[in-house]
């Protein structure tokens, strides 16, 4: 009788059921016990414009063991999400060993464009969850200041016959565009979309809402001029422009004619190299090893959508993953959708009907910057970061994918 009574009043009340379920506590959760990350800098310009990939790794790799205070041998597999640069698998094998992680820990790249590090949280996910390993470490990483992901040719000629194959060449800018001009995403709209991220990150720095997600991390830096060095701490994001307004956004001029007159370099991504990283094991194992338990990883998924308006592909993935867990939007208390383009973040939050107050609280990439690789496990680290402080419990973040796709994670707080 009381096993029949709990069946009726789920079906009266899914959404409060299926909360339930994936906030109620199990040994074989899947749990994250560190995300941490460096900032985020100007890629050309910034602090890590003379660190190289493999140097910007075993900088954050060496916070994780001394943060962690965790055995490196314990960590099984390190999964690295990156974009850019064909040698990432060659760089996080030897970045981990030059760390301190023993030859016992094995390495890999992962590559799913922009969600690279959600993805590779999704991967070392699985295998923890299939019992292949016990504990794994994701990480996120792009030097954009090195690294570039242009074609450096057209595709095979049968590719070509197909439309959705020839759109797979269109530049991201260009796909920005078409997002703006088939949905009437105005540039009055993505540069005020431009002004509030910048106004969060600016509201969240000057509160000191990042520190406890951000590493400090030494690097040398050389001039340009002298090709002097000198060793400085980077703690900080280089990319919030203090005082941001709209009328400064709104005189820049568009960056990807002649396909459009909307994106600009202002209410687009900026162009960034950094790293984040995001331990995960049982809840079974972190509870043996004395590990504090900071969220629960839920689970992921992706989605495909045509190329050519590749931005949107949250608002295909969002629906997607929440249908797997009978949940809705109203059920989630922080959502960090990726503001690769004033553009697909608009048409993102105006489609769902997104609640403002719960989205990239401390500002997305616009105002703090996109290294490809990384963002998708930056995300994470922000996301939980935030929902620590507003002790809000489920955390949701998102991404669009390069050549057609999305992508979203689920999180839930477990540091209320």
């Amino acid at each position: 009788m009381a096993e029949r009574l709990k069946a009726i009043v789920s079906q009266i009340s899914p959404a409060k059921s299926a909360v339930a379920a994936i906030t109620t506590k199990n040994p074989d959760d899947i749990v994250i016990t560190l995300a941490v990350r460096t900032p985020l800098t100007k890629a050309f310009k910034g602090g890590f414009k003379d660190t190289p990939l493999d140097g910007i790794l075993v900088k954050l790799l060496k916070q994780v063991v001394a943060r962690s205070k965790l055995d490196p041998a314990l960590v099984e597999d390190i999964c690295l999400g990156n974009v850019s640069d064909a040698k990432a698998a060659y760089y996080i094998r030897a970045a981990m060993l030059g760390a301190g992680f023993p030859v016992t820990t094995s390495g890999s790249s992962v590559n799913r464009f922009c969600s690279s590090g959600l993805k590779a949280v999704q991967d070392i996910a699985n295998q923890i969850s299939l019992g292949s390993i016990e504990v794994g470490l994701a990480v996120g990483a792009e030097s954009m200041t090195v690294g570039g992901d242009r074609l450096e040719r057209p595709f095979f000629s049968e590719i070509l016959e197909n439309q959705d194959g020839r759109d797979c060449m269109q530049p991201m800018g260009q796909t920005s565009e078409n997002v703006g001009n088939d949905f009437n995403i105005t540039r009055e709209m993505q540069d005020r979309f431009a002004t509030e991220s910048y106004r969060r990150a600016e509201v969240a720095q000057k509160a000191g809402w990042t520190e406890d997600e951000i590493v400090p991390i030494k690097v040398l830096l050389k001039d340009p001029k002298t090709g002097e060095e000198k060793e400085v701490t980077l703690t900080k994001d280089e990319g919030p422009r203090w005082g941001t307004t709209f009328e400064a956004l709104n005189k820049i001029r568009p960056a990807f004619l002649p396909h459009g007159d909307k994106s600009t370099g202002g209410n687009s991504s900026q162009v960034t190299d950094g790293a984040a990283a995001v331990l995960l094991m049982k809840r079974s194992k972190a509870e043996e090893l004395g590990q504090p338990i900071m969220a629960k990883y839920v689970g992921a998924t992706v989605a495909g959508l045509p190329p050519r308006i590749m931005g949107i592909g949250p608002s295909i993935a969002i629906p997607k993953l929440l249908s797997k867990f009978n949940l809705s939007l109203d059920d989630i208390d922080l959502i960090e959708i990726n503001e690769a383009f004033a553009s697909m973040a608009v048409y993102c939050v105006n489609t769902m009907k997104i609640d403002p107050a719960k989205l990239n609280v401390r500002g997305g990439a616009i105002a703090l910057g996109h290294p490809l690789g990384c963002t998708g496990a930056r995300q994470i680290v922000t996301g939980l970061s935030e929902a620590r402080r507003q002790k809000k419990k489920i955390l949701l973040t998102s991404m669009c994918i390069g050549t057609g796709m999305g992508m979203a994670g689920l999180f839930v707080n477990e540091q209320l």
